[in-house]
């Protein structure tokens, strides 16, 4: 009996110490809004400026594209529209290199495995300069494709993240679990949550489920229209933005820069 009272005892005690070092740090957005959104889409993908710019700008919702100059360069001129719409144009790589576990970029020698640091911030730099000179705009934001993070294999890896912030304000990821907790949050390593292939009642439950400690949640998609797991359904995209736009669910909507501007301007330096 007295062994079982000495475990419960020691059991609170622990209980007590990490709710004492764990205290939640509360975190104010505009107009009293619960949490940070950010609507993003990755690859510059033609349904993009064909079907989501209209979309966005009835709502007046301004979204953070994360382009690749190899699909911008197929519509430019609507690309230019999205960028005098106010929409952020960030940069996601020239070529678009991932692990060589998809077979078509190994096939291409593109993989992450095979290449270098040096090579991948020429590749990312030259993306750069081709969005400046034909978009008009030097991207501040950055997200890896695939979410992949590193160059090499086995010993030999590198992470690229420290290439990231050098250059850019923010990198993203992709296919996380958690939201990014203002008070933390590493700005190049910023956490997505996919909406790709997602109901309305599904996006809105992931949403419910990481709002805590005032959380900024970069929601990410690619194709938007009407398809498979890589796409955001229009019509569940239209019930999303309403949601988030209602201010009685407590949703500051920017985009990512914005967002992250406002977050380190207001927290304490880390």
């Amino acid at each position: 009996m007295f062994k079982q009272l000495l475990l419960i005892s020691t059991a609170l005690f622990c209980a007590q110490n990490v709710a004492a070092t764990n205290k939640y740090v509360g975190f104010g957005y505009p107009d009293q809004a619960q949490n940070a959104i950010s609507i993003t889409f990755d690859d510059a993908r033609h349904s993009q400026v064909d079907t989501g710019l209209a979309i966005l700008d009835k709502h007046n919702v301004k979204a953070t594209f994360y382009v690749s100059p190899f699909n911008v360069k197929e519509r430019l001129d609507k690309w230019k529209k999205a960028v005098a719409a106010d929409h952020e144009i960030a940069n996601h790589t020239s070529s678009h290199v991932c692990t060589g576990n998809f077979e078509w970029l190994r096939q291409l020698d593109l993989s992450l495995e095979q290449t270098t640091l040096k090579w991948l911030e020429k590749d990312i730099l030259d993306a750069q300069v081709y969005i400046k000179a034909n978009l008009g705009v030097t991207p501040r934001a950055f997200a890896y494709p695939c979410g992949n993070t590193f160059v090499g294999r086995g010993i030999n890896t590198q992470s690229y993240v420290p290439l990231i912030a050098k250059h850019f304000d923010t990198g993203r990821t992709w296919l996380d679990e958690t939201a990014n907790n203002p008070n933390f949050t590493d700005f190049a390593q910023l956490t997505s949550l996919k909406i790709d292939g997602l109901r309305f009642d599904e996006i809105i439950a992931m949403l419910e489920q990481l709002r805590g400690n005032n959380s900024w949640l970069i929601l990410a998609g690619h194709e938007i229209g009407k398809g498979d797991q890589y796409t955001t359904d229009k019509k569940v995209l239209e019930q999303l933005i309403r949601h988030i736009k209602d201010p009685k669910n407590g949703y500051w909507l920017g985009t990512v820069s914005e967002v992250a501007d406002y977050i380190k301007h207001h927290r304490d330096g880390i």
